[in-house]
């Protein structure tokens, strides 16, 4: 896998950042290098995105205790345990040859760190990926937040549906942070994150949502995989009550004046779970990099 394909090469052509994106991409690479296996080994949860049997884009949210995702190569990561039951990506995981994006973030320190590639056959209880992308990215826009307490009960999956209810609604309003899975077929697929002050993800109607694409690392990876398939999955995590709200659907761009973007969201799918096992986070502290947004406020 090259390091962009021609979606992403096409965005970073239109908005004038190719050779910061050719600099920026040189620290793309396909090893495990010691400090990320550190920090992998590190965190209490992975973002997984992938494509359900369907076909449909999902991003989830798998838990555990520090050095349940680890690497046992230097390409190779190993997840133990899997999706709780009812996720839409359960099947995908547990199949080999699935192609995924995974995100590893620490609101602590506000490091993250990308690792895209696909699973491999391996015993019940787990899956593992080999790594075809590996790369960290920037604190920008990350809130900061330390975990509090692993909850044991909950009655897993609440709710499905094919459009948001109201109190999803207010949900995505108020969220300061969201995650994106999105796929470029033979290049794999890739998990990203999206942080703003709470109201920066607008909701148009109960199927269609609007966030600002705020100026990031120049690679355009998401809007790169959006140029060349609509397909994406959000995932809204509720940090405090440990709830997870999933969506899946497309996207398009939309460019405006002055280098200004935002990306369209058409909803397709809903689900809304609060599993055992899952964590809660304190309240945030902001990023100092988030824009301004309408009715926001800092702390």
């Amino acid at each position: 896998m090259g390091r962009y394909h021609q979606g992403s090469l096409a965005v970073q052509e239109r908005v004038g950042v190719r050779e910061l994106a050719e600099h920026v991409g040189r620290s793309i690479g396909a090893d495990i290098r010691d400090v990320a296996a550190a920090f992998l080994a590190q965190q209490p949860h992975l973002v997984v995105g992938a494509a359900e049997g369907a076909g449909r884009l999902w991003a989830s949210l798998l838990t555990g205790a520090p050095g349940f995702v680890r690497a046992t190569g230097p390409d190779r990561i190993r997840v133990s345990g899997g999706l709780p039951e009812g996720d839409p990506l359960a099947g995908a995981l547990a199949t080999a040859g699935t192609r995924v994006g995974t995100i590893s973030l620490d609101p602590r320190t506000r490091r993250r760190m990308r690792l895209n590639g696909t699973t491999l056959a391996v015993a019940p209880g787990g899956f593992a990926v080999a790594a075809e992308q590996v790369f960290s990215n920037c604190p920008k826009y990350l809130q900061k937040r330390e975990p509090l307490e692993l909850v044991a009960d909950g009655p897993g999956v609440v709710r499905r549906g094919d459009a948001l209810t109201p109190g999803q609604e207010r949900a995505v309003r108020a969220a300061d942070t969201f995650f994106v899975a999105t796929t470029a077929e033979a290049d794999g697929a890739d998990a990203s994150h999206r942080g703003g002050m709470p109201g920066f993800v607008e909701v148009l109607s109960p199927t269609e949502l609007l966030w600002p694409d705020y100026a990031g690392n120049a690679m355009f990876l998401t809007l790169g995989n959006l140029a060349a398939d609509e397909r994406a999955g959000l995932l809204f995590p509720d940090w405090e009550g440990g709830g997870l709200l999933q969506l899946s659907g497309r996207a398009r761009t939309e460019y405006g004046p002055g280098g200004s973007r935002a990306v369209r969201f058409r909803v397709e799918a809903v689900v809304e779970s609060l599993h055992p096992g899952r964590l809660r986070w304190s309240t945030p502290e902001y990023s100092p990099a988030n824009p301004p947004h309408r009715g926001s406020t800092t702390r």
